[in-house]
């Protein structure tokens, strides 16, 4: 790991003026904030990410960043809480039992313990090309020397949202489950406080694929907004291969409200085989309003999946993709509430 200068702010704006200040002329690379450090301390090791400096905002806020409370506009969620406080939250696992397993589901209890949830949404890829500097070819690295993966070992890589520069899997678990919820992230930056729909926080790596966020440099997400009331009926499937601390080969996060057999409302969001947090609005689209039978579920995952671009190592990933939706959907419906 190379040298790098650290720092600690407790005052949120005064973490923003510390990442955000122009650098001396000396300094290579930007200043990072860190909260548990679980992913950045990771990439650092490897010499993947070369900060100059970090930030420690572990305290910033208080407990103003670290609540969990149901307001008018819904549930808010402190991003200064780490990944266990939130699913050992009783409120949670009652009512958003979606967002506890997309938590439990991850990493292992010495990780959760530690990752905070703003640093959980913006954790970087597993793509082994990503994380060994000794290949050259890789977007998010070096823009603009190629995509060693796709004609690599490409066995963990996505088969949905990808392009020519970049099928680099998202590798979170609980943006799967924000997303289906349609939550609101939270950000504080130089500018001031703003909000932003989670669904448009990621970047699909299109052009640039080294810049993974719409988040302006700087920004700091203080908190998630999760807005329609409670979604008991909820939960997130992963698929993977060992039952713990394994990246998903593929998930489902399905919140739904029911009449009967009959989805009045249906969110479901894909991971494990996709660039950024997926929504499945095709499939949600054809099962809205209508009866769910195990045929139509099926029918959906295929229309879902209808842009799948499989390659050598990673085809299986499709087949398994419509059945974990239809698995989560149904698992889900069964739920009793």
């Amino acid at each position: 790991m190379r040298p790098y200068d650290y720092s600690r702010a407790t005052e949120p704006l005064a973490a923003v003026q510390a990442v955000t200040t122009p650098a001396p002329a000396h300094v290579l690379a930007p200043i990072q904030y860190m909260g548990g450090g679980t992913n950045l301390i990771d990439l650092m090791k490897l010499d993947v990410m070369r900060p100059d400096g970090v930030v420690d905002i572990k305290q910033v806020g208080g407990e103003t960043y670290r609540q969990v409370r149901q307001t008018q506009d819904g549930l808010r969620i402190g991003a200064m809480l780490t990944m266990a406080e939130l699913a050992d939250n009783a409120l949670i696992a009652r009512d958003y039992p979606v967002l506890r397993d997309g938590l439990w589901k991850a990493a292992s209890a010495q990780l959760r313990n530690m990752a905070r949830l703003g640093g959980n949404v913006l954790q970087r890829t597993r793509c082994p090309y990503f994380r060994d500097v000794t290949y050259r070819e890789c977007n998010k690295r070096e823009p603009g020397s190629g995509c060693a993966a796709q004609d690599g070992h490409n066995r963990i890589h996505a088969v949905l949202g990808g392009s020519e520069q970049c099928i680099a899997t998202y590798a979170g678990d609980w943006g799967q489950t924000l997303i289906a919820l349609d939550a609101v992230v939270e950000v504080l930056g130089s500018a001031g406080p703003r909000s932003l729909r989670f669904a448009d926080l990621h970047r699909k790596p299109v052009n640039d694929p080294h810049i993974e966020t719409t988040l302006t440099p700087g920004e700091l997400i203080t908190g998630f907004l999760i807005p329609g009331g409670p979604w008991p009926r909820s939960s997130y499937v992963k698929v993977r291969d060992r039952e713990s601390y394994a990246f998903a080969n593929a998930s489902a996060a399905v919140a739904l409200r029911m009449e009967g057999d009959v989805a009045q409302e249906i969110r479901i969001a894909l991971g494990g085989m996709t660039t950024t947090p997926w929504r499945a609005s095709r499939a949600e689209a054809m099962l809205r309003g209508n009866r769910i039978t195990e045929e139509v579920l099926w029918t959906a995952a295929e229309a879902e999946f209808a842009d799948a671009r499989p390659l050598e190592h990673n085809a299986f990933k499709v087949p398994l993709g419509k059945a974990t939706l239809v698995r989560g959907v149904l698992e889900t419906m069964a739920m009793e509430v």
